[in-house]
């Protein structure tokens, strides 16, 4: 008897994925791709991100930083972001190796030193370091949890694109 494979385990639909990687494989143009979003203000420190069709995202400041604390802050979800990727990636791989995911969480945590941001001294006003811990409930060998770890890793785009220099422009229209 033919074996089938499932397409939904982990609820992660892998013909969509497989589709895309076919199409890729025979028109390479289609893997450039451009992702937007817009920011507009709503006074104080609050504003709100759209992104294609969905309800906006709220970000303010808490309290102590001039807020009104009704959102995360950006650097938040910028270790949001990062969570949120990586997710994907577990689920996304694991699928393809047929590793069950029972249960995954994703802790993240960042040092910020507030001194450039507030405008005291010269310096990096971003993150100085990130650490992540991931932890997957699975029946799959330490090994392969080590082989789908490995993977994620190296296949995150916002991890990417948070551990090298990216070139940003920034203009006033």
């Amino acid at each position: 008897m033919a074996s089938t494979v499932t397409t939904t385990l982990n609820d992660v639909n892998m013909e969509a994925v497989a589709g895309l990687a076919g199409k890729i494989q025979q028109e390479p143009g289609v893997a450039a791709t451009e992702w937007k979003a817009r920011v507009d203000w709503k006074g104080g420190f609050r504003s709100e991100a759209s992104v294609r069709e969905f309800a906006p995202l709220a970000s303010d400041e808490p309290g102590a930083l001039g807020g009104t604390d009704t959102g995360p802050n950006p650097v938040e979800q910028v270790l949001a972001a990062l969570g949120n990727c990586l997710a994907v990636g577990y689920a996304a791989n694991a699928t393809a190796a047929g590793i069950t995911l029972h249960d995954m969480s994703i802790e993240l945590s960042g040092n910020l030193d507030l001194h450039t941001f507030l405008g005291l001294r010269d310096g990096n006003a971003g993150y100085e370091n990130i650490s992540v811990k991931v932890n997957i409930d699975s029946d799959a060998s330490p090994e392969a949890l080590q082989a789908l770890h490995e993977k994620v890793v190296g296949t995150s785009p916002v991890g990417h694109t948070m551990s090298r220099a990216v070139p940003v422009s920034i203009e006033l229209a």
